[in-house]
């Protein structure tokens, strides 16, 4: 299972475990430990709250369903409208400064 989607999708919107518990709601101990490595196998129910908050979908999770294309404006637009929300200030600066250095 794609588990470590959740590090590199949280290291790139740039938020700490803790936030990324409070946010979705799940228990900062069960993030701990997905983290880890210490838990495999999470709940349906925990990946669909995580994958919310960092734009992704189950099918992410899943290591059979492979996406070699790069994501488009509207992949980007997407993950923006449904995490954007949640973004504080400095983070959105910091998005934006990505953007614009990318070519």
């Amino acid at each position: 299972m794609g588990l470590e989607k959740i590090a590199e999708f949280k290291k790139k919107l740039g938020l700490t475990n803790a936030e990324l518990a409070e946010r979705s709601g799940v228990p900062l101990g069960t993030i701990n430990k997905i983290l880890s490595g210490a838990t495999k196998d999470p709940k349906l129910e925990t990946l669909k709250s995580i994958a919310g908050i960092l734009g992704l979908t189950l099918n992410d999770f899943d290591d059979s369903v492979i996406n070699k294309n790069e994501p488009t404006y509207d992949d980007v637009e997407t993950l923006i409208i449904k995490t954007g929300k949640n973004m504080s200030k400095e983070q959105k600066l910091h998005l934006i400064q990505l953007l614009s250095e990318t070519k």
